[in-house]
């Protein structure tokens, strides 16, 4: 029985490594706008 967990853990880990590994995750599309003091530029 523990042989049997234990291959099923491999597995699901395996297989969750393959799935990030593949995933073609779009990028985020929100626009950032951040005023920076003209100060700073001295």
């Amino acid at each position: 029985m523990a042989k049997i967990i234990l291959i099923l853990v491999a597995v699901v880990i395996v297989g969750g490594v393959a799935f990030l590994a593949t995933w073609d995750m779009p990028p985020p599309t929100a626009t950032v706008e951040k005023v920076i003091p003209n100060d700073r530029f001295k």
